[in-house]
């Protein structure tokens, strides 16, 4: 019989803090360096470089992704900065994907903990899935699901009576941290809404229970470990930790990879805070990536290891 101890409450309000204040933070700074950037490069120039048009720009997203140090949920702001300068779509999609899977913190960990056999097939895979699919979803014109706000800058708040009686700042910093603030305003209620949910799932959840549904017996394992992975948000510091803990009490090394893939590739967060920029028909087939990927490499590394 499951039962709620005051320790799951603990936890479940320690993780809430900790993401609000982190999560926060990451976005400010991320959207406030996006702004900066965009002073110093112009659209044009990204539309080079990342253009789907451009055959390399599909693997340099996908190289941008794994020397950006950001989780699952941090990416979106640069996201955002992707689509208002307007950069290919197929290459949007392939940094979107590769950034959480393939940050170097989760490669170091893996190469510590796994070894470099296992960390090269695991940023194979990671890679190659998240080009491949970055591509065809272009060529599927999956772009026509982004929201038209998405494209646009957000404007300042109003203070008084009305914008036009308020000057607008002359300082170029303060017109950056003005823009950044009232993006931040625009996806606040996503972000708590996200926050609440995960940290709710991880305080919740036991390890026991995922170790034992995902368990070498259960020939569902891969699957149900690949779904599991999504609703809880666990940081890179904590996913490979986390896998190695639940492979000690009894999880199939292939449900361990698919738990990885699945928990780092995309959380319940990152999903509601992506309904601020795609319709519900992108975010479908973001998490179908996401979990095909997570359940093709178990599948595929329970076969190779």
């Amino acid at each position: 019989m499951f039962t709620i101890t005051s320790e799951m409450i603990m936890n479940t309000l320690h993780m809430f803090g900790f993401l609000a204040l982190e999560l926060t933070i990451l976005f400010l700074a991320i959207s406030y360096l996006v702004g900066v950037l965009q002073v110093y490069i112009p659209p044009a120039k990204i539309q080079a470089i990342l253009g789907s048009k451009n055959g390399k720009g599909y693997f340099i997203a996908g190289l941008l992704g794994a020397i950006t140090p950001f989780c699952s949920c941090s990416t979106i702001p640069f996201l955002k900065g992707l689509l208002r300068a307007k950069a290919g779509f197929g290459t949007m999609m392939v940094f979107l994907f590769a950034s959480p899977l393939l940050n170097p913190i989760i490669i170091g960990l893996f190469a510590v903990t796994f070894g470099i056999k296992v960390t090269v097939f695991y940023f194979v895979i990671a890679m190659g899935v998240s080009i491949i699919a970055g591509y065809l979803l272009e060529k599927l014109g999956f772009e026509k699901y982004i929201k038209a706000e998405a494209y646009s800058e957000p404007k300042p708040s109003c203070c008084g009576s009305s914008c036009n009686s308020t000057p607008q700042p002359t300082n170029k910093w303060l017109q950056i941290w003005q823009t950044t603030w009232t993006d931040f305003k625009t996806v606040l209620p996503y972000l708590i809404g996200g926050i609440a949910l995960g940290s709710m799932i991880y305080g919740f959840m036991p390890t026991e229970f995922v170790a034992k549904v995902a368990s070498e017996n259960n020939p569902f394992a891969i699957p149900i470990a690949a779904i599991i992975g999504i609703p809880l948000y666990i940081r890179a510091e904590a996913v490979i930790p986390l896998s190695a803990a639940l492979a000690a009490k009894g999880m199939s090394l292939g449900a361990v990879m698919s738990l990885i893939i699945g928990s780092a590739g995309a959380s319940l967060t990152e999903v509601i805070l992506l309904k601020s920029i795609f319709k519900n028909q992108m975010i479908v087939a973001f998490l179908a990536v996401i979990i095909g990927m997570a359940i093709s490499a178990g599948f595929l590394y329970q076969l190779l290891f």
